[in-house]
């Protein structure tokens, strides 16, 4: 009989969801209120993003080796939780884009701090055989965040006349549900180890790691070279000649084929061989590039956004497993901060060569080399030994 993924699994997914339907009204209207109200330069914002996404990636290290040293998963989650909706009122009220910044950063410190002792919790309280559907439920469940979320945001701002602080202020509501359901609603195992046995951030941790997990974090690294930033799909949106004002709704179609699709493939990696897997979601990467690298109408990117949340869906719960599985127990925390650490830097990477070959050759050459990358890595993954 197939065993059932625990409650506190949903409920750890209904919070992702929520935090992200705030995250998202905010975040999917922040450059324009920095540029238009603060009268912010289009360069600060990159400054903002770039620093925001930088300050995530340390935090998560230092997060998930904490939840392994103190045996705290949830009370963490729940302090970077706490901090992020802490940070919703501040947008609201910000009268500078000083404020602003340091709310973006505040924000972005939450988390780093949620993110790896989650997925730490998540792998701590679901049985092996359904591990990959648990991780893909919760992807699944936050990514319906990241399509009401702007969504909402949209519709408000046409119904308020373009009022950014009333949506901002309608974003702290389930900002503060979610973290009131994770104290309420998520039950954490007791930490298999005493205090003093609990692991410390040294040579000796980090050989214990593996070669299996380096192996998964290494090959993830490489993947995430292979594609960027979703940013670049708004700007090809543009290009396509989709209305201003309606290019965030790119963002929207291709979360809902990434939603639809994270749950079913992570459901089928605790039956399928893994690599398998990895490399039917780089063929549809690929295939992405392809149909992105045509200038071409509004259905011809439609179809190449739903690729792309699609590759999203096949890949994302799947790395998350292959995380979790190759990592000792009482390392988990700080195994899925690593990985998240190379992968962060590695999409930074991606996402500013991205830019420069926009820049200097057009857009169908950035996804050209999309495409090329990830042919690349499809290839060594059949010629890597695990």
């Amino acid at each position: 009989m197939t065993a059932k993924i625990p409650s506190s699994v949903w409920v750890l997914g209904l919070v992702s969801m929520l935090m992200d339907v705030s995250s998202e009204m905010i975040h999917s209207l922040l450059p324009l209120f920095l540029v238009g109200p603060l009268g912010a330069s289009v360069s600060l914002v990159g400054l903002v993003e770039g620093l925001a996404d930088v300050t995530a990636l340390i935090v998560k290290v230092v997060s998930g080796l904490l939840s392994d040293r103190l045996g705290k998963r949830k009370a963490l989650a729940t302090f970077g939780y706490g901090l992020a909706a802490a940070t919703k009122p501040l947008f609201a009220l910000a009268n500078a884009y000083g404020m602003v910044v340091a709310a973006r950063l505040l924000d972005r410190v939450g988390k780093g701090m949620r993110g790896a002792p989650r997925d730490a919790l998540i792998a701590d309280i679901t049985p092996s055989s359904i591990r990959g559907a648990a991780f893909g439920l919760r992807q699944a469940l936050d990514t319906v965040g990241a399509v009401l979320g702007p969504s909402l945001a949209v519709v408000l701002m046409l119904a308020w006349a373009n009022n950014f602080r009333a949506v901002f202020w309608v974003a702290c509501v389930p900002a503060v549900a979610s973290v009131a359901l994770l104290v309420m609603g998520v039950t954490e195992p007791n930490a298999p180890t005493k205090p003093e046995d609990r692991p410390h951030l040294n040579l000796d941790s980090l050989r214990r790691l593996g070669r299996a997990f380096w192996w998964v974090t290494i090959f993830g690294a490489v993947f995430t070279l292979a594609r960027f930033s979703e940013a670049f799909l708004v700007l090809r949106a543009q290009q396509a000649g989709v209305p201003l004002a309606m290019t965030p709704l790119v963002m929207v179609a291709m979360s809902i084929f990434y939603a639809v699709s994270a749950y079913p493939f992570g459901k089928l990696s605790d039956s399928f061989d893994h690599r398998k897997l990895l490399a039917l979601g780089l063929a549809v990467l690929v295939a992405s590039d392809l149909v992105l690298s045509v200038d071409g109408s509004w259905p011809v990117l439609l179809c190449g956004v739903a690729l792309w949340g699609i590759h999203l869906g096949i890949t994302q719960g799947l790395m998350a497993r292959m995380v979790a599985d190759a990592a000792p127990d009482d390392l988990r925390g700080t195994a899925f901060g690593f990985f998240n650490l190379a992968s962060g830097i590695a999409m930074l990477c991606a996402s500013v060569i991205a830019g420069l070959l926009w820049d200097h050759f057009g857009a169908s050459v950035t996804f050209l080399t999309g495409a090329a990358l990830s042919f690349v890595s499809l290839t060594a993954l059949f010629f890597s030994k695990k």
